[in-house]
C-alpha cells in the first residue's frame, strides 16, 4: 500500500555524481531524505513514495520497500524508479544509498528501456545494516539518506506540460465568458436592526465547469433562458466561497488560508460537497490545532457533527492515550455511540505494538489508509469509519462491481 513520505527534501545538482559516473557525462541527481525510517511501513511489499521530479521530459519518483518487494529475499530493502508520466520512456539510472556522512556506502545503477511501469531491485541491501547504529546509516533523527542520478538525455525534445489545466483555471472569474453568476453576501443579524446589510460580492462561472467538478453549486441554476443566470449565496463568506470556487477551477489554496480558515472552508466545502476541498481543509486544522483536555470534547463533537473522519480519529487517539486524566471530562454531551471510536482507538494502540498486522485488518487501520484503500477502488473517500470499512469489505465490492456491470449491461442495450 503506497505511502507517499511528503517529508522527503529534493536538490537538483547537475554534474558528475560518482566515481561510476563517466566525467563527459551529464547527470540529474535528487537527493531525498527519508525521515524515520525505522517508523517506515515495515510490512513485506508495503512501500514509501517519494515526491515527483522531472528529468528528460518526463515525471519520476522512487518506492522503497523498506522490507522489501514480494520476490525480495528476507531481510532486503528493495528500490524502485518509477515513470509516473504515464508514457512510455529511456532512461539511464543510479541509486546511492548515504551513510550520515555523507558518504556512498551502497550504488547500483540499471536502464529503463521504453517501459511505462518502474525498474529497479529487489534485494538493494540489507535492512538490519541500514538500522544497526555502528554502521552510521541513519542520522541523529533516523534519517536515510538516499541519492537517484539519472543521465540527461541532450537528444530530448523540450515539450511544454499540458496547458489545458492551466487554461481553466485561468478561466475563473472570467466574465467574458461566464454564463452563470454567484453573488455572495452574509446574512445580518435580524436581531440587529441598526447593522447595514454588506453588498453583496459577485463572482462569475461557468455552468459546464460547475456540472462537471462542482454539482452541487450547478444545481443551484434553474434551467432558465437567461443570458447570464444569477443565485444568492448567504451561508458562505465571500472570501471563503472566493476560496472554493477557485478550487473547483483547479486552484490551490495556500496553507496560510487553510490554517487560518479552515473550519469555515470545511464548513462550506461540506454543505457544497467539494470533497477534495474538505479534506485538505481538515487534514490543515488537524495539523494546526493542539488537541488539549479542554477543547476535546468541543472537537470531537465538531467532527461527529460535519463527518470528519480524520479528526475525529486524532480525538479519540487523544482520549485513548490520556484514559487515565479523560476520566474526569463531562461526555454528558457526547452520544454514546461515539465512544465505539474510543475502543477503536484502544484497538489500534494495542496492535501497532505487535510485531505483524493482517494488511486487510480494515478496523484497526488508520483513517487515511482506509481513504487510500478507497480512492485507489475509485469508490466515495468522504464518510465516517464505518462507512468507508463497509464500502471496502468484500461483499460490498462486488455489490459495487455487479452495479456497475447492471448499467454496462442497461448501456448496452440502449444503444
Amino acid at each position: 500500500m503506497p505511502n507517499v513520505h511528503h517529508r522527503c527534501v529534493t536538490t537538483l545538482d547537475v554534474g558528475c555524481l560518482s566515481s561510476s559516473a563517466s566525467a563527459a557525462e551529464e547527470w540529474a541527481s535528487f537527493k531525498m531524505l527519508f525521515h524515520d525510517f525505522a517508523d517506515l511501513p515495515s510490512a513485506v511489499g508495503q512501500y514509501t513514495l517519494s515526491p515527483e521530479f522531472t528529468c528528460n521530459g518526463h515525471r519520476w519518483c522512487i518506492q522503497l520497500f523498506p522490507r522489501g518487494y514480494s520476490e525480495a529475499r528476507e531481510g532486503y530493502l528493495s528500490f524502485y524508479l518509477k515513470n509516473c508520466s504515464g508514457g512510455y520512456a529511456t532512461a539511464s539510472f543510479e541509486v546511492s544509498v548515504l551513510d550520515k556522512y555523507q558518504s556512498v556506502r551502497h550504488t547500483k545503477k540499471s536502464t529503463l528501456r521504453n517501459s511505462v511501469t518502474n525498474r529497479g531491485w529487489n534485494n538493494f541491501c540489507r535492512r538490519s545494516s541500514i538500522l544497526d547504529q555502528s554502521k552510521n546509516y541513519l542520522d541523529d533523527n533516523g534519517t536515510l539518506a538516499v541519492i537517484v542520478s539519472i543521465k540527461r538525455d541532450s537528444a530530448c525534445p523540450f515539450v511544454p506540460n499540458n496547458p489545458m489545466s492551466r487554461m481553466i483555471t485561468g478561466m475563473f472569474l472570467d466574465e467574458k465568458t461566464a454564463d452563470v453568476c454567484f453573488e455572495v453576501s452574509t446574512e445580518v443579524d435580524s436581531d440587529d436592526r441598526d447593522e447595514v446589510a454588506p453588498l453583496p460580492v459577485t463572482f462569475h462561472a461557468h455552468h459546464l465547469i460547475l456540472k462537471t467538478c462542482a454539482p452541487m453549486l450547478a444545481s443551484l441554476f434553474g434551467s432558465d433562458d437567461e443570458e447570464i443566470a444569477t443565485v444568492s449565496i448567504t451561508d458562505v463568506k465571500p472570501a471563503i466561497f472566493r476560496h472554493m470556487l477557485h478550487y473547483v477551477y483547479g486552484g490551490s489554496l495556500p496553507d496560510g488560508e487553510l490554517n487560518n480558515h479552515a473550519k469555515d472552508i470545511i464548513n462550506a466545502a461540506d454543505k457544497y460537497s467539494i470533497v477534495n476541498l474538505k479534506l485538505e481543509a481538515e487534514a490543515a486544522y488537524v495539523k494546526s490545532t493542539e488537541i488539549t483536555m479542554e477543547n476535546v470534547i468541543d472537537n470531537l463533537l465538531y467532527a461527529d457533527a460535519q463527518n470528519l473522519a480524520l479528526l475525529k480519529e486524532v480525538v479519540v487517539d487523544f482520549l485513548a492515550e490520556n484514559s487515565i486524566a479523560s476520566q474526569n471530562l463531562d461526555f454528558t454531551n457526547v452520544p454514546s455511540y461515539l465512544m465505539k471510536d474510543v475502543f477503536v482507538a484502544f484497538g489500534r494502540k494495542t496492535t501497532s505494538g505487535a510485531k505483524r498486522r493482517r494488511d486487510d485488518d480494515l478496523f484497526v487501520m488508520s483513517v487515511s489508509e482506509l481513504r487510500r484503500k478507497l480512492d485507489e477502488k475509485g469508490l466515495n473517500v468522504d464518510g465516517s469509519r464505518e462507512a468507508m470499512i463497509e464500502a471496502l469489505t468484500p461483499d460490498a465490492a462486488e455489490s459495487v462491481d455487479a452495479k456497475r456491470q447492471r448499467c454496462d449491461a442497461d448501456d448496452s442495450l440502449e444503444e
